[in-house]
C-alpha cells in the first residue's frame, strides 16, 4: 500500500468514527488526491479549529475558490459545525476530511467528477 493509500485509510476511519458516517471512499480519494502533497505535510495536512486566520482560508480557498459557493455566514457556520462534529479539542483533525465534509454538506461532491 501506497503512502498516500495509508493515509486515506486513517482518513476514512476518522469520517467513521468522528461522525458516525460510511465514507464514499472514492470521493475521500479524489478529496485527498487534490490537496496534492499537502497531506504529506503534517503541518499543512492538518486544520486548526482555534485558529481564526486557517479557517478563513478554509473558507475563502476551498468552500469559495475550489466549490465556488458565495460568500455568506453560512460557510463559517458549516467549517464550525464539521470542527465541533470532529471535536474542537482534537488536535489531528485532517485537512482531508474537513474538506469531505464540507463538500458532503453542501452537496458539492460533483466537483470532483
Amino acid at each position: 500500500m501506497s503512502k498516500r493509500d495509508d493515509l486515506i485509510v486513517k482518513y476514512a476511519a476518522d469520517i467513521k468514527d468522528k461522525f458516525g458516517e460510511t465514507p464514499n471512499m472514492d470521493l475521500l480519494t479524489k478529496v485527498a488526491i487534490g490537496l496534492g502533497p499537502a497531506i504529506y505535510n503534517l503541518d499543512a495536512s492538518k486544520v486548526s479549529g482555534s485558529d481564526d486566520k486557517e479557517l478563513q482560508t478554509v473558507k475563502n480557498n476551498f468552500l469559495i475558490k475550489k466549490l465556488g459557493l458565495a460568500d455568506s455566514s453560512d460557510l463559517m457556520d458549516a467549517i464550525n459545525s464539521v470542527i465541533d462534529k470532529y471535536g474542537r479539542s482534537d488536535k489531528n483533525k485532517h485537512r482531508a476530511v474537513i474538506y469531505y465534509m464540507l463538500a458532503k454538506h453542501f452537496g458539492k461532491e460533483s466537483i470532483y467528477n
